[in-house]
């Protein structure tokens, strides 16, 4: 008697074989290429909180007043395409009740543009595509995919640079666990802006050079650990004026503690992690898993099949 090799055993053996290759790849090899910044995004962030803002048209700084701040981020596919970078335009809008709803977003009061490019892996600054401003940092409107639990730079654009954020632990936003980071700006100056002299104490001038300084009570970000999706914000931005040199604020243009995302953006977040962990996890544990759990099945299969063999008498 001789044995000759089952088809069966043989097409086991193989796509098990197949299965237990394919794992590792999908786990070292796909997941990373999936985890990339996207760039057809087009999202919307909606912060509020009451607070004081320098009203133009009285003179004067206004107190406890609702200002709620937008941030509208849409993707260039057609830049990012050519240079393969994620390049996002960043418009935000600070308003009032008195500004909104806005026909244009420049009757706000305060209206800011920005293009931000990052490498669509790292999520760091990459310097190309008319990026403006420049900026550096690890994390802005985003963080980095796979996020530890260290110390990150955030960039800060009121700023002009970037703050160092510290890992607080875990909270959960509507149900759903992140990242907690914190950190503050002590008051920094930041510029200068022409005023009349009367404005900050110095009647005798007609027009000054004020100093524009910044900081920020706290800054809470709560993020996904697996996207790098900031979950919840919470802000203090407070601006002011000094006169030359002075060392106290004459004006505050803006003061608020505690500007916080919406329920809505929180919800939309939240929603778009759970979306995007599901792929990432699928692509990086589940499925690997199975691979090779089936890939070992059949594989084993295979084998004890093709050891047996099928018994036929020989020839003569």
């Amino acid at each position: 008697m001789r044995r000759s090799s089952s088809p069966l055993a043989l097409l086991l053996l193989g796509l098990g074989v197949f299965l237990l290759v394919l794992a590792p790849m999908l786990a070292w090899y796909v997941k990373p290429r999936a985890a990339v910044n996207p760039v057809d995004i087009d999202v919307t962030a909606v912060y509020t909180g009451t607070g004081s803002y320098f009203d133009v048209d009285e003179a004067e700084t206004l107190r406890e007043k609702r200002i709620t701040v937008t941030q509208r981020v849409r993707g260039d596919v057609g830049d990012s395409e050519r240079s393969g970078r994620a390049v996002w335009d960043v418009v935000t809008t600070v308003d009032t009740d008195k500004s909104l709803p806005a026909a244009d977003p420049h009757d706000a009061l305060d209206f800011s543009t920005a293009r931000w490019v990052t490498d669509r892996r790292t999520n760091r600054p990459a310097h190309c595509c008319q990026e403006q401003p420049y900026h550096e940092g690890e994390a802005y409107l985003k963080f980095p995919f796979d996020v530890q639990k260290r110390p990150y730079r955030w960039w800060d654009s009121q700023l002009g640079g970037a703050v160092t954020l510290s890992y607080r632990g875990t909270e959960k936003i509507r149900g759903y666990q992140g990242y907690v980071f914190t950190g503050t700006v002590p008051p920094t100056k930041i510029g200068t802006r022409q005023v009349p002299g009367a404005l900050v104490g110095r009647p005798e001038a007609a027009q000054v050079f004020a100093e524009e300084w910044y900081s920020n009570h706290g800054i809470k970000l709560v993020v996904d650990q697996a996207t790098g999706r900031v979950l919840s914000a919470q802000l203090g931005p407070r601006q002011t004026l000094r006169a030359p040199g002075g060392t106290k604020d004459a004006v505050v243009l803006l003061d608020v503690p505690k500007l916080s995302h919406t329920p809505a953006t929180q919800e939309f977040a939240v929603g778009k992690a759970e979306e995007d962990g599901v792929r990432l996890r699928a692509v990086g544990r589940t499925v690997p898993i199975g691979a090779a759990a089936a890939g070992f099945v059949l594989a084993a299969a295979g084998g004890v099949l093709l050891v047996r063999g099928r018994a036929r008498p020989e020839d003569g």
